[in-house]
């Protein structure tokens, strides 16, 4: 059996990964560390990062693989606390995946000194992550837990008994990062936009079959340049997307020989961008054949989930399980009129996945 844990990470991702190789060995592969609070939360003083930490360590296992998807706060903070907080981290991690600023000049044979500086924060700018970025790789070159290799699309990696299929990030996904920071654009400053769980589904389906509907994607390079996996674990598979784009991820599914009429069949995918209208398009939906749909987040900060994308989940899958890890969501993302319309719709709360 393998456990996939979904951690409380206010509104951003960590997942635990637990399962046991061919010799019966624990396994655990941990994704992202969402905000600060995940692994210390000042009221309850331990947050659900450094408990599941403790019990590795309790258990005498260690994190065999580390995997930061990208660089915004809402994934990197709580690893960086637990950094902070726990002198002895580096000798309970194995491998780390991180594209770091340092990795990815090199992988496009770009002059150290004309990009690496661009990773360079002076305190002024609004680039969401790009500080702790630095940190992190700092972090990892002080442990000799570095490398120099990057974790990009074709990626094939067979890890103790799963087999991991890398689908994001693409050359040019890469190549925009880099761009992104040469140019000093920034970032949308945070706006704490509400959600909009009030709106039927039944009127946002029919909004978006009219011809006049147009999708547009998500134009944050970091989200772009998330690091995205298909699993499989002894036959069956599941998907974990990050903060990605859907165009790249569909042309990835393709490249794989996935189609609408021949998805992915999945024991679950955890949905883009905890949610994100402009992160999980129709197309993304009908190449992946699954029941159970995975969103993290508390909604704070941005809203999410967008109530459109439930909408395309519906439209796609009326008999759909939507989980959540947080109750706020569990409890208000359906109107009555949804209740109604699709009656067997569920939403429910998770902690933990298992695939026997």
């Amino acid at each position: 059996m393998i456990s996939i844990k979904f951690l409380k990470a206010v509104n951003g991702d960590c997942i635990l990964i637990s399962f046991k190789d061919s010799q019966n060995k624990a396994k655990n592969i941990l994704i992202d560390g969402g905000r600060d609070a995940t692994y210390f939360d000042r009221v309850r003083r331990k947050g659900p990062l450094k408990s599941i930490i403790d019990d590795i360590k309790h258990r005498e296992e260690k994190v065999d693989l580390l995997i930061l998807s990208h660089i915004d706060n809402d994934h990197i903070e709580g690893l960086l606390k637990w950094f902070e907080q726990d002198k002895k981290a580096p000798k309970f991690i194995n491998e780390v995946w991180f594209n770091s600023g340092e990795a990815i000049a090199k992988y496009l044979n770009k002059p150290k000194n004309d990009d690496l500086d661009l990773f360079i924060a002076d305190g002024s700018n609004v680039f969401t992550g790009v500080d702790e970025g630095i940190e992190f790789q700092e972090y990892l070159k002080k442990h000799n837990l570095d490398r120099d290799d990057i974790i990009k699309k074709g990626l094939e990696r067979d890890f103790f008994n799963l087999k991991v299929n890398v689908l994001t990030p693409s050359h040019k996904q890469l190549e925009d990062l880099l761009e992104h920071y040469q140019e000093k654009t920034g970032d949308v400053k945070y706006t704490g936009a509400r959600n909009d769980w009030s709106k039927n589904l039944s009127d946002i389906i029919s909004e978006e079959e009219k011809p006049s509907f147009r999708f547009r994607q998500d134009r944050s390079e970091k989200n772009g340049s998330s690091i995205t996996m298909l699993i499989t674990h002894e036959g069956k598979k599941f998907l974990l997307l990050a903060d990605s784009h859907p165009k790249e991820v569909c042309e990835a599914l393709k490249d794989l020989g996935y189609k609408k009429e021949n998805p992915v069949k999945v024991e679950f995918m955890q949905v883009s961008h905890h949610g994100s209208k402009a992160n999980n398009n129709k197309e993304l939906f009908d190449l992946v054949d699954t029941q159970n749909y995975i969103i993290s987040t508390n909604s704070s900060g941005h809203g999410h989930p967008h109530k459109s994308v439930i909408a395309r989940i519906t439209a796609k899958n009326p008999k759909a399980t939507i989980y959540s890890n947080y109750e706020v969501v569990v409890d208000n993302l359906l109107t009555e009129q949804d209740k109604t319309d699709f009656p067997e719709l569920q939403v429910k709360l998770i902690s933990e996945f298992h695939i026997k």
